[in-house]
């Protein structure tokens, strides 16, 4: 019986998890605290930004003070990173890794204990990145025996894992050590393409379905699978194949064609590596993390042409993952059997009382809905957009009805309407929310998909009739909603499909671009003040602009 603290703070999207006897009591990424995106500083390994606001919170829930715990997990092994090399060594001498290794071992448990008053230094265990990320899927996946697949830019000194996990038990059967990274090239292609390396990839995945894989031949005559479960990524002269995209240049057919190469040469070697897996473990589940398995066209991908019956991905699955993946490896070790993760509902959450003082402290006209759902459905029918703040905040950085931006999935023009609130470039997809047992009538793929880490094809009938969450090649990543989970959100979107006849609502992430998603009642009402949303639904209460700016 254990009380273990997980923290990642290494790389980027730095996140404290608690998990208590095995099982999650709490989850959050320090950006919904501070309100920086992605929770840091631009500086790269700024390891002694510790996520001290979401550590402290977790603890908090959780009703424990420092001392209370057993142990902190923190998801980087130092021993693990490249080692100095000799002077008379062909290897590359890397002294930034080495100072980063050496910060570690002499300063890392100190540095947290600066954060963490009262922290003793013998409490921190350092579990390897790789590791860690695995344990947030094979763990916190409603399986016991699976095979287990991680790949993202980079960890300790490698870029993936494959192994297989057993009632807990994690044996590794293949790594890949760096310089080659499939995590590392979608990022350098995604600032080849004029976004943001480490945090933009996923608009390079929006953007494929727009080109055709041009220069596919190129990507795999340097990104291949080596047999033995492992790959390589040799450099690719981007610049011949689509001219680099400054930031505010309109985007054109040759990056559309670049990033479609991409992304078709990324889905094929993943499929390559799951059915080396399947074929070494015979394992029916494959479980997944890393930030590259936060590419949903691949996952489906994996799901529909891979030898494993069953995919589940954490949906977490970035590097603040990792802090929770951390606390439940130690768990394990420390003897406790650990329960699945029943939801990504982790973070925090506000009662009716707070939400109505913040209201009043902003002096804005509100009302208490006799029924929020039935008022929301009915605003939603409306063509109205509304900003959804329910229950506790979501953990990773998908918005799966919790802190939300809902709208009506069948006007045409809301797509480019919703993108504009938000600030966001218009090729950028919306996703849809469907009832579980509605789902497989719209939408055809696998099925729950609770977190939306999957696409799904948009049924032929149905393309026409709900054209706000259709994306160009036809496909949605949605949202099923299982009412006994979620009754709230069933109810809303029961309300809608009576009052329209469509089982959907559009659901996207309640902030705007550069912003973390609302995390408290002031946030969303900030986000609320300053975009035109028409209603907030926070709780049981509902403020509306047309009484607000009256």
């Amino acid at each position: 019986m254990s009380k273990v603290l997980g923290v990642n703070a290494v790389f980027h999207d730095p996140a404290a998890a608690l998990v208590v006897d095995g099982t999650i009591v709490a989850a959050a990424e320090e950006e919904r605290f501070n309100r920086r995106k992605h929770g840091k500083a631009p500086v790269p390994f700024s390891t002694w930004e510790v996520p001290e606001h979401a550590a402290r919170w977790c603890l908090e829930r959780g009703g424990l003070d420092v001392d209370d715990l057993d142990a902190v997990a923190y998801s980087y092994d130092p021993a693990l990173a490249p080692a100095l090399a000799s002077p008379d060594a062909d290897a590359v001498v890397d002294r930034q890794w080495e100072g980063l290794r050496t910060l570690f071992v002499r300063r890392a448990p100190r540095f947290l204990a600066t954060s963490l008053p009262g922290l003793a230094h013998t409490t921190v265990r350092f579990v390897p990145h790789h590791v860690a990320h695995a344990a947030s899927a094979f763990h916190a996946s409603p399986y016991d025996r699976s095979a287990t697949m991680v790949l993202d830019g980079r960890g300790e000194s490698s870029s993936y894992l494959a192994g297989v996990a057993i009632d807990g038990d994690l044996t590794v059967l293949a790594t890949q050590e760096l310089p080659h990274s499939l995590g590392l090239l979608y990022e350098e292609v995604t600032a080849h393409l004029g976004f943001t390396r480490s945090s933009d990839e996923y608009k390079v995945m929006a953007l494929a379905s727009y080109g055709t894989p041009s220069y596919i031949e190129e990507f795999r005559a340097s990104v291949r699978t080596t047999g033995d479960g492992r790959f390589r990524t040799d450099p690719i002269d981007l610049q011949q194949l689509a001219r680099r995209r400054s930031k505010d240049e309109p985007v054109g057919p040759d990056h559309a064609d670049l990033a479609a190469s991409l992304q078709c040469r990324l889905e094929e070697v993943l499929v390559e590596l799951a059915d080396w897996l399947h074929n070494e473990t015979r394992m029916d589940a494959l479980t997944m993390a890393g930030g590259v398995a936060l590419n949903c066209v691949a996952n489906s991908r994996i799901h529909r042409d891979s030898a494993f019956r069953d995919v589940w991905i954490q949906p977490a699955a970035g590097d603040a993952g990792t802090a929770l993946g951390a606390a439940l490896a130690v768990a394990h070790q420390l003897g406790d059997r650990v329960a699945p993760m029943a939801t990504a509902a982790l973070g925090p959450s506000w009662t009716d009382a707070e939400i109505e003082r913040e209201l009043r402290r902003a002096a804005v006209p509100f009302e208490r809905a006799a029924d929020v759902a039935i008022d929301v459905g009915d605003a939603l029918a409306a063509d109205q957009v509304v900003a959804w703040f329910q229950g506790a905040s979501e953990y990773g950085p998908r918005a799966l009805g919790h802190r939300s931006l809902l709208a009506d999935p069948r006007p045409v023009g809301n797509l480019e309407r919703l993108n504009d609130i938000k600030g966001r470039e218009q090729f950028r997809p919306v996703a849809p929310m469907v009832t579980l047992e509605r789902a497989a009538d719209v939408f055809e793929g696998p099925v729950p998909s609770p977190y939306m880490l999957f696409v799904h094809r948009v049924r032929d009938e149905w393309r026409d009739k709900i054209p706000t969450v259709v994306h160009v090649d036809g496909t949605a990543r949605i949202q099923t909603v299982d009412r006994e989970a979620e009754p709230l959100m069933a109810a809303v979107i029961d309300r809608f499909a009576a009052a329209t006849g469509v089982p959907v609502v559009v659901n996207t992430s309640l902030n705007t671009a550069g912003r973390p998603m609302v995390d408290s009642p002031r946030d969303a009402l900030e986000c609320f003040g300053s975009s035109p949303i028409d209603v907030l639904a926070m709780g049981p209460y509902v403020v509306r602009r047309r009484r607000l700016f009256a």
